[in-house]
């Protein structure tokens, strides 16, 4: 079997959010050796919390990369869950500005649709992030910020010719700077891990089940 290249990715600090856990989360995953990960290329990447660098830097990735699959990460700062996302919503706020302090001028990404899915394959992730034994749910509702607007640009890449096969992301709750488990919440940075590592493992037997697309 030829070797399957993944691209990680979380989001830096956003105002609001000084600290985000998701880049050492990243991290973490692009650095475990476990035989399971043996022939699979991990490439790590932290997006600044930016429409003009998602917008910018996502498809140099992909170029540069060619991923089979996309699993991202970001920060959900008032959810003390892991929320496997199963839709990019079709919105963008107009109130809040991103960390280059832009506000959009229009509440929608793109003509058409008012949602796209990431696909059936969310559900297999719900399971094994759950199998781990932390709380983890389905979501419909990726915001109107960043992550959603990643997701959105992400499920663009995969209907693209020779894009992505498969892409997932992950909602996760705040930890605190040195790992400990944040007032109210039960999960720590090494259960994100735990279940981060059991997401990306069965995404990489997804995406080998996954057709590529082309041209």
């Amino acid at each position: 079997m030829s070797a399957l290249r993944i691209l990680i990715t979380g989001f830096g600090p956003f105002p609001g959010a000084p600290f985000n856990p998701t880049p050492a989360l990243v991290e973490r995953l692009v650095r475990l050796r476990r035989p399971a990960f043996d022939g699979i290329e991990r490439i790590g990447h932290v997006f600044p919390v930016s429409y003009r660098a998602v917008d910018a830097e996502l498809p140099e990735l992909l170029t540069m990369h060619r991923p089979d699959a996309l699993l991202m990460f970001g920060l959900a700062a008032r959810t003390r869950h892991l929320r496997i996302e199963t839709r990019a919503r079709n919105a963008v706020t107009t109130l809040w500005p991103d960390a280059d302090r832009i506000k959009l001028r229009t509440g929608s990404i793109a003509p058409g649709a008012d949602a796209r899915s990431f696909g059936p394959h969310c559900g297999k992730l719900l399971r094994a992030a759950r199998n781990t034994g932390i709380d983890a749910r389905a979501s419909r509702d990726a915001g109107r910020y960043l992550c959603n607007y990643l997701g959105w640009r992400a499920i663009e890449a995969t209907t693209a010719p020779h894009g992505p096969r498969l892409a997932a992301f992950v909602h996760v709750p705040l930890t605190a700077r040195d790992g400990r488990a944040w007032p109210g919440s039960a999960i720590t940075a090494d259960h994100l891990v735990d279940a981060g590592e059991a997401v990306l493992f069965e995404l990489t037997k997804l995406a080998r089940q996954t057709e590529p697309r082309s041209a």
